[in-house]
C-alpha cells in the first residue's frame, strides 16, 4: 500500500482563505490523499474521491461531526446533532422533518413572492450609481423573505447572519477564528433552548414546524433545538455566498452574461457552473469509522478526512477548463450542493432565490460592472464581504 504525501500547507491562514486556488492544485498534483502536518488531517483534493467520501457515508460518517476539533464535533453529535452530523437511520427521520418546507413543491407558494421581490430589488439598482451586491442585492431574499418563513422572534431574525458565520467558523481547526466563534456558538445554543420555541415562534413558520411535527415523539423532541440550527445557517450564508460569487462572474465575464441575457435558458446551467467554480462551503469533515484504503492510501480508523468540495469541483481529471467559466458547460455533477445522502437540503430553495435573480436582471440589465471585492474570511465558508457593482439598464 503506497504511503501518502505529506504537506505543511495550512488552508486556514487569510492568505489561503484569500486565494485558495493555487494550493489545491498543489494538493491535487501531489495525490488523490494527502496527510496535511499543520492540520493533522487526511486532505481528500481530487473530484473522484470527494465524491466516494460522500458516498460511503457508513465508511466516512457524520455522526462523530463534521468539523476539525473534537470539542466541536462532542458539543454537536448525540442529543444535540441535527442532520448535518447524524447517519442512517437517524438522519433521514430529521431530514423528512427539516426539510419539507424546502422541497420544489412546497416553494411553489413562494415563488411569485421571491419573483416580485428579486424584480423590485433589480429595479432599484439599476437607478443607482453604484451599490454593494453583497448587501444589497445578494442579502435580500435570504434576510427578508427567507429569514421571515424561519419565524425566529425578533433577536433570533437580527442575529442570523453572525450566527451562521461563526457556525461555520467552529466547523475549522480552532484557530483565531475558531476560537472567537465558540462564544456566539453557545448563545446560539441557548437561542435554540429558550427562545425559540413554541409560544415565541412565529405560527405556521418553518421552525414553529419543527415541534408540530416532532409532537409528542419524546426521542425527536430533544432534538428539536438542534434542528433549528439547520434554518439559521444553511439557509443563509450559503446562498448569499453563492448569489455573491455568479454577480462576480458574470460582471467580470460580459460575454458569458450576453450568452444568459439572448438565451435565459442557460440560468440553471450558470448556476451550476458558478456554484462549481466557487463553492460557498470549502470544506466539511468526516470520521473514518474503521480502516480503509483510499485510492492505495490506508487511512486509519477514527481519523478525520477533510473532504475539500472547492478543490474537487476545480480538479482538472474532471473538468476541462476548470479554472474558467462557462455558462454553458451544464456541471449538474459538481459538489457544491454535497453528494448523497447529505446532499444539501436547501439547494431548491437557493436555485429559486438566485434564478429569480438572474431572470429579473436578464430582463433589465444591459451591462454588469464589478470592482474588486473584500474577502469574507471565514474557516469554512467562501465568499465576500462586499462586492462594488453598477447596472446599466436595457
Amino acid at each position: 500500500m503506497a504511503q501518502a504525501p505529506r504537506s505543511s500547507i495550512d488552508l486556514f491562514t487569510p492568505d489561503s482563505i484569500t486565494n485558495p486556488y493555487p494550493l489545491y492544485k498543489e494538493l491535487r498534483d501531489l495525490g488523490p490523499v494527502v496527510w496535511l502536518t499543520s492540520n493533522q488531517v487526511w486532505a481528500i483534493p481530487r473530484y473522484e474521491e470527494v465524491k466516494h467520501v460522500l458516498k460511503n457515508w457508513d465508511t466516512f460518517v457524520s455522526s462523530r461531526g463534521v468539523a476539525m476539533d473534537a470539542a466541536v464535533n462532542a458539543a454537536t453529535s448525540g442529543p444535540k446533532a441535527n442532520s448535518l452530523t447524524t447517519d442512517r437511520p437517524l438522519h433521514d427521520e430529521i431530514r423528512r422533518i427539516t426539510s419539507a418546507p424546502l422541497l420544489p413543491g412546497a416553494l411553489k407558494e413562494i415563488k411569485p413572492l421571491i419573483e416580485d421581490t428579486a424584480r423590485r430589488t433589480v429595479d432599484d439598482l439599476c437607478e443607482r450609481e453604484t451599490f454593494d451586491g453583497m448587501t444589497e442585492l445578494a442579502q435580500v431574499l435570504p434576510l427578508t423573505i427567507v429569514s421571515d418563513l424561519v419565524g425566529l422572534p425578533i433577536y433570533g431574525r437580527e442575529s442570523m447572519l453572525r450566527w451562521a458565520a461563526a457556525t461555520f467558523n467552529a466547523m475549522g481547526p480552532m484557530n483565531e477564528r475558531g476560537k472567537g466563534a465558540v462564544a456566539e456558538i453557545k448563545e446560539l445554543h441557548e437561542f435554540c433552548l429558550k427562545e425559540a420555541i413554541p409560544g415565541k415562534l412565529r405560527p405556521g413558520s418553518w421552525a414553529d414546524r419543527i415541534y408540530k411535527v416532532v409532537g409528542d415523539n419524546k426521542t425527536l423532541a430533544e432534538r428539536c433545538p438542534a434542528m433549528m440550527r439547520e434554518y439559521i445557517g444553511p439557509s443563509l450564508d450559503t446562498t448569499i455566498f453563492a448569489t455573491g460569487h455568479i454577480l462576480r462572474l458574470l460582471g467580470e465575464n460580459p460575454t458569458q452574461w450576453q450568452l444568459l441575457r439572448k438565451d435565459p435558458a442557460l440560468i440553471p446551467a450558470a448556476i451550476d457552473e458558478a456554484l462549481r467554480l466557487e463553492s460557498p462551503v470549502r470544506t466539511f469533515t468526516r470520521c473514518v469509522q474503521k480502516d480503509v484504503e483510499l485510492s492505495g492510501i490506508l487511512l486509519p480508523a477514527d481519523s478525520r478526512v477533510l473532504v475539500m468540495f472547492s478543490s474537487g469541483n476545480r480538479d482538472e481529471r474532471k473538468w476541462d477548463q476548470p479554472d474558467e467559466f462557462i455558462v454553458s458547460r451544464r456541471p449538474t455533477d459538481h459538489l457544491a450542493f454535497g453528494h448523497g445522502i447529505h446532499t444539501c437540503a436547501g439547494m431548491h430553495l437557493a436555485r429559486l432565490e438566485i434564478s429569480s435573480l438572474l431572470m429579473a436582471m436578464v430582463e433589465r440589465v444591459e451591462t454588469i460592472e464589478v470592482g474588486k471585492p473584500e474577502i469574507f474570511l471565514n474557516n469554512t465558508l467562501g465568499g465576500y464581504a462586499s462586492l462594488p457593482m453598477r447596472f446599466s439598464r436595457n
